[in-house]
């Protein structure tokens, strides 16, 4: 995945930005005004320092109060499995890095995450999943668990896995896989359209209606998850 040409494809009126070590953080000009730019490349294993440092800029920019759109760029390898990220409680930076995204989302920003090269574990899930949008590229890896990990984890064989996974899109990595379930809102196969702009416009005309989660319906919708909308409201009623 080359960053920079994919930078210059999605935004190419104006754009400025920056990578120290695996965080690029920069701006960039649209059809709908100027957009922050923040997030991770080159498959970044995110750990104590990089979830902080994104939780700072998010913070930078909700205190600056103007509103502006931010766009999450999101490849990542999911999170540092080193034993000192885990000792320094890796997880609850984590629930401070997505705590950071929902405050910025609830104070009026229009947000959206692009996936560009992986998308994995909780390093998607801290900051990438809990933009009011999610698009990725065609050619992206998204995944949560691979199905080796799964069956360890699940102790369901690997091979009844793999069969499960051809009927449904819970137990099968993969983009469509995800869009299918309602995790992604749109797979880009080309980027000769301005679909940042075209994101944006939508989010702003009805900003309000990101505050509750809908995607377990659009799964439903998709076929992608059958049950969840029926346990769902079980619980609520017990």
């Amino acid at each position: 995945m080359n960053t920079e040409l994919v930078l210059k494809q999605l935004f190419p009126n104006h754009l400025n930005y920056q990578i120290e070590g695996y965080v690029i953080k920069g701006d960039a000009q649209t059809a709908v005004g100027p957009v922050r730019i923040l997030g991770t490349v080159n498959a970044a294993p995110i750990n104590q320092d990089i979830a902080i440092h994104l939780s700072s800029e998010i913070l930078k920019l909700v205190q600056q109060g103007d509103q502006t759109p931010v766009v999450f760029i999101v490849d990542t390898q999911g999170q540092d499995l080193s034993r000192a990220d885990e000792l320094l409680c890796l997880n609850r930076t984590y629930a401070h890095l997505a705590s950071c995204v929902d405050l910025l989302r609830r104070r009026g920003h229009a947000n959206l995450a692009i996936i560009f090269g992986q998308a994995v574990s909780g390093g998607f899930l801290s900051y990438g999943l809990m933009a009011n949008e999610v698009y990725a590229l065609s050619d992206s890896q998204v995944k949560v668990m691979d199905l080796n990990a799964m069956a360890r984890v699940t102790k369901i064989p690997v091979e009844k896995l793999k069969q499960l996974s051809q009927s449904s899109a819970i137990f099968a990595p993969g983009v469509e896989n995800f869009y299918k379930m309602g995790a992604i809102n749109a797979v880009w196969e080309n980027l000769d359209t301005d679909w940042v702009s075209q994101a944006l416009v939508n989010q702003r005309k009805h900003l309000e209606s990101y505050m509750t989660d809908q995607r377990r319906v659009v799964g439903q919708q998709r076929q992608g998850r059958m049950l969840c909308n029926q346990i769902v409201e079980k619980v609520a009623l017990s």
